[in-house]
């Protein structure tokens, strides 16, 4: 198996001005073909620090990907640095050169003399012309490895490696094996609960493997198997798959692509029930998973802050034991259901109340308590959570744990 690196060029990543969102594409794709990526390194425009970075990634791997640093400014350096390391000259390449003078002029622009330092590359190397820009890309087969120089514009790097860096690899290395994968998505237990119940699988798989990621409110379950064809390999998955779900049961909720605001929408659609919904400190995050799960079917929210929009609600419904609510917050919260419910004339009413400490700073797993009911009118789904933030994260989980009882609910019922 071919082992690959990524090498990220430029200073504004190590600045944090810009993420590098290229090198973690560039890493799924290498694995949909089947190639290992050991390591992945950010290094900054300097010279020095470049050529030691590739020399040694050419050690270690078999193939070296470069991306950044082949524009026409003087700090874009990865073509002579290249080419220092594999010990060649930099050399004008007079096609690569019409091209680029072919695309200032279909624009209307003059080319000036220092884009012509983009059609110089290692005397030996392969050229490949980049359609998208003006910077082309080039290929050098070092004793040590192979070495690609990839722009960083985003979409110029993304059409290059589909269509010049994949077929390469693909026949330069003969890859016969792909690596497929499913993503189980879980959510209401969360990563310690997941390996408590699968952790057997995720040490004594091999292929398919076993890993989990967690996310706020959501552990991913990742299944990955590497096979000739994509068909072997989800023949490879599908026991192991049926065993992660008979131990983690209801709690996954979507595979793949698909989110929790998918999965309830598919069942708000399937059987033509509508929903309305009141949220406080999740700020109308809980709105918006439940507008992108299905429009049609969402049909009001309230976004409440203190207790004027508490009793205003309360009181449209009807109650006025508005005091003694706010007292027992888990009774307020089915209240609260109620009134966006009865309000909106919905079948469904989703409530989200949540009570956090004053001093509390943190962003994630703040203290405080989390409160969420929902109704058909008849009878409730309840949840009590021990936590209660302003933070992006907190906010998050509280919405997706508001959204998960939504499709518990839809699925099993109100038997409160």
């Amino acid at each position: 198996m071919a082992i690959a690196e990524i090498v990220s060029i430029g200073s504004e990543l190590l600045l944090g001005q810009i993420v590098d969102t290229n090198a973690s594409w560039m890493a799924q794709r290498l694995t949909d073909i089947g190639v290992d990526l050991y390591f992945k390194t950010i290094v900054g425009d300097n010279p020095n620090r470049m050529q030691e970075v590739i020399s040694q990634a050419l050690e270690r791997s078999d193939i070296v990907i470069t991306g950044g640093g082949i524009g026409p400014t003087q700090d874009d350096l990865t073509r002579e640095i290249i080419a220092r390391v594999t010990g060649r000259e930099l050399v004008l390449d007079r096609h690569l050169a019409e091209q680029i003078e072919r695309r200032f002029q279909r624009r209307g622009l003059i080319m000036t003399a220092n884009n012509q330092r983009q059609a110089y590359i290692p005397q030996g190397a392969i050229p490949v012309e980049n359609p998208n820009g003006t910077a082309p890309s080039f290929i050098v087969e070092d004793p040590r490895g192979v070495v690609f120089a990839l722009p960083g514009v985003p979409f110029e790097m993304k059409w290059l490696f589909d269509n010049e860096v994949v077929p390469y690899l693909q026949n330069k290395f003969s890859l016969a094996e792909t690596l497929t994968y499913r993503v189980l998505k879980v959510a209401e237990i969360g990563e310690s609960s997941v390996d408590d119940r699968i952790g057997h699988l995720i040490a004594e798989s091999s292929n398919p493997t076993v890993g989990v990621l967690a996310h706020p409110g959501q552990v991913d379950v990742r299944i990955a198997a590497k096979a000739a064809t994509v068909e072997d390999a989800h023949k490879l998955i599908a026991p192991l798959e049926d065993e992660v779900r008979r131990l983690l049961g209801r709690h996954v909720f979507a595979v793949d692509d698909e989110t929790m605001e998918d999965a309830v929408g598919k069942l708000l659609r399937e059987r033509g029930t509508t929903v309305a919904v009141y949220e406080d400190l999740t700020a109308g995050l809980l709105t918006e998973r439940l507008q992108q799960a299905s429009h049609q079917h969402f049909v009001q929210a309230t976004v409440g802050s203190g207790l004027p929009s508490l009793r205003r609600l309360l009181a449209s419904s009807g109650r006025a034991e508005v005091d003694a609510l706010v007292a027992d917050p888990a009774e307020l919260a089915k209240a609260l259901a109620g009134a966006v419910r009865s309000g909106a004339e919905t079948d469904v009413g989703l409530a989200l109340h949540a009570v956090p400490e004053s001093e509390e700073h943190v962003e994630n797993l703040a203290r405080g308590q989390t409160y969420i009911a929902v109704t058909d009118g008849a009878g409730f789904r309840t949840r009590t959570y021990a936590y209660a933030g302003r933070g992006r994260p907190d906010r998050t989980r509280m919405s997706l744990n508001a959204v998960e009882l939504l499709r518990t609910a839809l699925l099993e019922g109100f038997p409160e």
